[in-house]
């Protein structure tokens, strides 16, 4: 069976983004639909002192009438802001040494102008240090036909689905029975049940940038994404 899942690229993504990921066995990054202004394509939380805040990618003032792909990030400044805004709230995690070279290899290493080669790069950066194999591949690389679900369905028969993993909230807007008709399974992620963990800055936040989780749980990451539902199958057993 060919698990994929089709997400529109987002900045330094939550866990939940990356769990979606490791489950299936093709991510189609899909950039090519219109950017939507207060969302999480160009902007993330990240916990403080006083919890958690948003740290925000500057873009064009036009970029609500663009596709994803083609907005602009404007004044390079925000990249050195935001690597000072971790230095300063994780600075005292535990594995905060131990990925500052990888941060600093992203914000220092170049500068940025185009949101989607930001997210893509951070996000298929993010996937190796998780271990995370997948395949990805672009929805831009693809004839994509009609709208919505259609179009969903378009993708999804390109890259020869059997079986599409999306989010919860896609119930809202999915039409499930173009699915059914189309012979392709369609299943909404269970964002339930995450394990919490020693998290900097008082009460847990799980709506955070996974940046939160690999500075404060280093290679145990996984664990806290997926690997916990392995041990409990194990425990069932």
């Amino acid at each position: 069976m060919n698990k994929v899942g089709i997400i529109q690229s987002n900045y330094l993504p939550w866990k939940g983004y990356f769990d979606i990921i490791n489950e299936v066995d093709i991510f189609v990054l899909y950039d090519d639909v219109k950017y939507t202004r207060r969302d999480w394509r160009n902007r993330n939380r990240i916990k403080g002192i006083n919890g958690a805040f948003w740290i925000t990618v500057p873009v064009h003032k036009n970029s609500n009438t663009r596709r994803i792909d083609q907005v602009e990030i404007v004044d390079s400044s925000w990249q050195r802001k935001h690597l000072i805004s971790f230095q300063k709230n994780y600075s005292k995690a535990k594995f905060y040494r131990d990925y500052i070279d990888f941060i600093n290899h992203i914000y220092s290493d170049r500068e940025w102008k185009s949101l989607s080669e930001l997210n893509h790069f951070s996000i298929k950066e993010i996937c190796k240090l998780l271990g995370i194999k997948t395949k990805f591949v672009l929805s831009s690389d693809y004839e994509l036909k009609g709208e919505k679900t259609d179009r969903l369905i378009s993708l999804l028969k390109q890259v020869d689905a059997d079986y599409y993993l999306t989010g919860p909230k896609a119930k809202e807007y999915i039409e499930e029975q173009k699915f059914v008709d189309a012979g392709i399974e369609l299943r909404y992620k269970d964002y339930s049940g995450y394990p919490e963990y020693n998290q900097l800055w008082g009460k847990f936040d799980h709506a955070v940038s996974i940046i939160d989780m690999l500075f404060n749980c280093g290679e145990k990451s996984p664990y806290y994404i997926w690997g916990w539902r392995d041990s409990l199958k194990d425990q069932s057993s």
